[in-house]
């Protein structure tokens, strides 16, 4: 219970009021009246400030002028609520406000409904628990606008130069891929083939370049070979012997040889086809026969064949093809690498070149001595062993270099054949996807769609707990709304509206959650908003909006399960209203105070706050007045009773007190209430002909006209007296005596017409 405002310091009109501390509690109903402008808003603000902890409801009325924050100290429940350096030191949620803030939030601006009046009113509907269950779905809500920003800036880091075409969730979702490097090459490779699918296709496989072999052992052999039977010194004698006889002397010899069998025919000896001479004799005959043997000339053959075709394997044509076929194969190296993983390819051809050289050329000059001595058995000399050696080394370096060359020769019929139906698209999109994997996974990138990832995740899961607590106030809603909806028609009925609420729902917007309803007048459902036609807006009066205000905050009352410890602020509720509904607002917080902790009531109008006090328990009821103090306002205990008593009754004690004492300073205001006194008794004694501005003399000719009828007024002896009340009395009334006030008096007479005017009000 708020029992008092021990401080109210630099807020409103309040500079420094300290003494409302001295003044009695506040009690379980407490009255609060002000003129506007006094201050009495002000402290409803206050109120609700504690209530909703805002700080803004008292920082903004800090007092104009004042040096320091507003201070204010208020005792409830024998604890202080403290407001000091912007805050309150402890919330008080009990607090309940109706003013015109709440109007403002709730119902309309102005006469506009607005986004905003619909989504408090759906806060107001659900109540403490409803809110709790709202409040988690908006913040599900507020987190997941929080996660999409941060995915937001987080994808912008991710822009198209690293994912190329694909979304971020796309690049971000790309899988992993072992050994990506060499696939990457291998589709590199694929769509290079497929690009020149035709220069691959008239492109031959890989050729062996050609070494011939140096055999030194076949060479030896031929280079040793003799005839046994001929002697290598008759050779040379013959030889020596055809020098002298010139370039064809040894075929002229060859000849005559053969023909010896022919020339001796006839003769017993072998006879010189020449000379005919006996040869018998001859030293150089038997030469002759060894030098022009068959053996000799198979064996000159021989050596000559061989000299032949070593020069040959080894002439220049053969180094030619084989510097080309060299060449060619690191040219072919260079062409397929681009579509294929291609060994390194090397060989120094000049350097082999020299060593074939050093090989070829000694062996080719043995072989040319043989043939000018055949019967001489020669070897090669081990200088060119060595060089046939180094020869054959080269030689196996060659095919070491060229082999995985021809190795590759499978592959490239592979190539060729993948190339020959490829398709350049496919190629490019796959040697893509592979780059952008491998961008993908990077150190830097990978970590930055590591994060985008967690942040959709983290989304997901605060869209999981979304769904289920909108599920969660739906299944709440479902009840609430329809017992709103009741609640909210019987407090209309109570003040006598002409309408009443239907459709009383609630909707799920990007903002948050809503409620919309709509007005039924004359069975017609009058939407709150309306871009032409009836609305709330060209609907209700002010009068009714006020009143519908007040509908919804009764209502919401009722789903406060803390009703019973609430206090409950209410500051003019007579704003707009009808006399009639005024009567049934007492009637209400007169219902509402057996429900709750403390009513408090705040008001500009003095004849509201006195019904609402008449009809309470005077144990629990108190008043307090908003006053003015200089050039501020403070706070003063209320008379209410004073306020209360009607002028009739003031100008009956006043009568009354003047026959009693006979006080002659009653005398003049004694004599001028005579005639108000008769006036108010006859419009409460016959408010049919006497209504409101009806002259005395008006309802005297009335009577008098109705005398001894079934509908008389007054009898004879009551008219006579009322007239002369009233002849008496206007002599101290301004319309029918212009010096009524300087009127002389009479106090014996005066207090004559006192007693009668008293005994005449009884009847």
């Amino acid at each position: 219970m708020l029992e008092k405002f021990q401080l109210l310091a630099n807020v409103g009109q309040f500079d420094n009021v300290a003494a409302a501390g001295q003044l009695p509690p506040l009690t379980r109903l407490s009255l609060i009246y002000g003129e506007n402008g006094r201050g009495k808003t002000t402290l409803a603000a206050i109120l609700k400030s504690a209530s909703n902890g805002d700080p803004a409801g008292v920082l903004e009325r800090k007092r104009l002028g004042a040096a320091n924050s507003p201070h204010i100290v208020m005792s409830v429940t024998g604890a202080n609520r403290v407001f000091q350096n912007g805050a309150w030191n402890v919330g008080s949620p009990e607090i309940v406000v109706f003013d015109d803030a709440f109007v403002a939030a709730n119902v309309c601006s102005g006469i506009e409904v607005e986004a905003g009046h619909r989504q408090n009113l759906h806060e107001l509907i659900l109540g403490a628990q409803g809110v709790a269950l709202n409040t988690a779905l908006v913040g599900h809500v507020r987190q997941i606008e929080e996660h999409s920003k941060a995915i937001r800036q987080l994808e912008a880091t991710i822009h198209a130069s690293i994912r190329g075409t694909l979304s971020v969730d796309q690049f971000c979702a790309l899988p992993s891929e072992d050994d990506i490097d060499s696939k990457i090459e291998q589709a590199e490779r694929a769509l290079a083939a497929a690009r020149n699918s035709q220069a691959i296709q008239v492109r031959g496989p890989f050729i062996a370049p050609v070494l011939p072999e140096i055999e030194s052992d076949a060479i030896n052999a031929i280079l040793g070979r003799t005839l046994a039977n001929v002697e290598a010194d008759a050779i040379g004698r013959v030889r020596a012997h055809l020098a002298k006889l010139g370039k064809e002397g040894e075929e002229w010899v060859a000849k005559g040889v053969t023909l010896i069998p022919t020339a001796s025919a006839a003769a017993g000896s072998e006879l010189c086809p020449f000379c005919e001479q006996d040869l018998a004799g001859s030293p150089l005959l038997a030469h002759y026969r060894a030098y022009f043997s068959e053996s000799y000339e198979a064996l000159k053959g021989a050596i000559t064949d061989a000299g032949k075709a070593f020069a040959d394997v080894h002439s220049g044509d053969v180094r030619a093809a084989f510097e080309r076929a060299v060449r060619e194969a690191g040219e072919g190296r260079t062409f397929w690498a681009a579509y294929a993983e291609v060994p390194e390819f090397a060989l120094d051809t000049a350097a082999i070149l020299r060593v074939w050289n050093a090989a070829h050329m000694p062996v080719l000059k043995a072989l040319r001595a043989k043939f000018s001595a055949p019967l001489e058995a020669i070897q090669l000399e081990a200088e060119t062993l060595a060089a046939i050696d180094a020869y054959n080394e080269a030689r196996q370096l060659v095919a070491n270099v060229i082999e995985p060359l021809l190795a590759m020769n499978a592959d490239i019929a592979l190539v060729k054949e993948q190339a020959a139906g490829a398709d350049v698209a496919t190629a490019e999109a796959d040697f893509t996807r592979l780059k952008l994997i491998k961008t993908r996974y990077s150190d830097s990138v990978a970590a930055q769609c590591q994060a985008v990832i967690d942040a959709k995740a983290n989304k997901a899961a605060s869209e999981a707990s979304r769904d289920a607590a909108r599920v969660d106030l739906d299944n709440y809603r479902q009840n609430v709304f329809p017992a709103y909806q009741q609640a909210i028609n019987d407090y209309l009925q109570r003040f006598g509206a002409g309408f009443r609420v239907d459709a009383v729902n609630s909707v799920n917007t990007r903002g948050g959650s809503s409620c919309t309803y709509s007005v039924i007048i004359n069975q017609v459902a009058v939407p709150v908003t309306a871009t032409d036609g009836a609305s709330f807006r060209n609907t209700l009066s002010a009068g009714d909006r006020n009143t519908l205000a007040l509908a919804f905050f009764f209502a919401s009352l009722e789903q406060n399960a803390q009703l019973a410890n609430a206090i409950v602020v209410i500051d003019d509720p007579m704003t707009s209203l009808d006399e009639h509904r005024s009567v049934a607002t007492v009637q209400q917080i007169r219902l509402l105070l057996a429900r709750v902790q403390q009513v408090i009531v705040l008001s500009h109008f003095k004849p509201y706050l006195c019904e609402v006090w008449k009809g309470a328990n005077i144990n629990e009821r108190s008043a307090f007045l908003v006053r003015r103090d200089g050039q501020g306002s403070s706070i003063a205990e209320w008379d209410v009773r004073e306020d209360c008593i009607t002028e009739h009754d003031k100008n009956h004690a006043l009568v009354a007190e003047f026959v009693r004492t006979g006080n002659p300073q009653l005398e003049r205001q004694a004599a001028t209430a005579l005639r108000p006194m008769l006036e108010a008794f006859l419009r409460v004694a016959y408010p049919e002909d006497f209504p409101p501005s009806t002259l005395i003399g008006t309802f005297l000719n009335r009577c008098q006209q109705r005398l001894s009828q079934v509908n008389q007024l007054l009898d004879q002896a009551s008219v006579i007296e009322l007239r002369a009340l009233k002849d008496y009395g206007n002599n101290f009334h301004h319309d029918a005596n212009p010096a009524w006030q300087t009127q002389a008096i009479n106090s014996q007479e005066l207090t004559g017409f006192c007693q009668r005017v008293l005994q005449f009000t009884r009847k």
